[in-house]
């Protein structure tokens, strides 16, 4: 049987282009013992990949070159050889990027039993909504009335961390580029607040008339004007968990820091970043809390979704430019 799959040549520099991506076909080798083969279904594009393109060690480890690129997936197991899977058994897994992958079985997670489509475990009962409530309840300890900011709250991060956080009875704040995602926080009786074209004065007073009192929690998806701007509106005692920072992903050079880092101590505020697969023993904490609220319609969530594997860098592309409301997905 034949694979598809995308791999990068080189490690691009700045905003990578379009044919940085080379679509290659592999013949696959027999199963080997362990071994599972799944037809891919969904396949998940997110910004941290940008970071597995650059060559350097972070957190995890950089794409090889020349290799097939990873990344989340889900899809249907159409062979076996590991007692603990079976043909037609849907899984998610990490062998994104390609139409078939072969995995050894200890790669594999059965999907969970939730009724909801199997793409939401690709977002928001996923790697982004896992990620939104730890970056909300294990890093920020948000609490009754907190008021809480949410940069990127248009995106498969942000719009689930808006809607945990209206639970706390707070004002929560969303900051989003778009009429779209901003019409979307809004009828989620969220306060949208544009940040485009805005220096750090223009938004902090933005954010300053949405929410007077200023607020408890910032949760950080985009650094840059949004960062600067949100320290000139913490409370005494605020915490920020940094999730990302988008707007630098794509950087030649290193970033200026935030000019008015000073109010961290200012405003005795906690500021701590996390990366989600070190909290992932929350996992069926979070499945437990969340996946009734989606399952029953209590949990809104938005999909942008690409069609054909063929497209995959393009979706990815896409997400620098803020084309996705919600979770960008490729369906094959």
């Amino acid at each position: 049987m034949k694979s598809r799959y995308f791999s990068i040549g080189e490690y691009p520099q700045g905003t990578p282009e379009r044919g940085v991506f080379t679509l290659n076909e592999t013949e696959l080798p027999e199963l080997a013992d362990g071994q599972v083969r799944v037809h891919n279904a969904w396949l998940s594009v997110d910004p941290y990949m940008r970071g597995r393109m650059s060559g350097v060690t972070t957190y995890i480890d950089p794409f090889a070159l020349d290799a097939p690129l990873e990344g989340a997936a889900v899809g249907h197991v159409i062979a076996s050889r590991d007692d603990r899977f079976r043909e037609g058994d849907r899984v998610v897994h990490m062998g994104g990027w390609r139409d078939i992958a072969q995995l050894p079985g200890d790669a594999l997670q059965p999907l969970p039993d939730i009724d909801v489509p199997a793409q939401a475990f690709l977002g928001v009962l996923g790697m982004p909504g896992m990620t939104a409530w730890t970056g909300l309840n294990v890093i920020a300890g948000m609490g009754n009335g907190d008021n809480v900011l949410v940069s990127a709250a248009g995106g498969a991060v942000g719009s689930l961390a808006v809607q945990l956080a209206k639970a706390k009875g707070g004002t929560v704040v969303g900051i989003a580029g778009t009429p779209e995602k901003r019409a979307w926080l809004e009828a989620h009786d969220v306060v949208a607040v544009d940040y485009r074209d805005k220096d750090t004065a223009t938004l902090t007073a933005d954010l300053q008339a949405a929410c007077p009192e200023g607020f408890d929690v910032y949760y950080e998806n985009v650094g840059g004007v949004c960062l600067e701007a949100a320290l000139n509106t913490l409370r005494v005692g605020a915490r920020i968990a940094v999730c990302g920072m988008i707007a630098h992903y794509n950087d030649d050079a290193p970033a200026p820091g935030p000019s008015n880092l000073a109010m961290v101590l200012i405003r005795r505020a906690r500021m701590q970043g996390f990366i989600v697969f070190d909290h992932w023993e929350h996992y069926p904490r979070f499945l437990e809390e969340v996946g009734p609220l989606v399952s029953a319609g209590r949990i809104d969530y938005e999909e942008t979704v690409v069609e054909g594997l063929e497209h995959t860098p393009d979706a990815f592309l896409d997400l620098f430019q803020g084309a996705n409301q919600g979770k960008m997905l490729v369906r094959l």
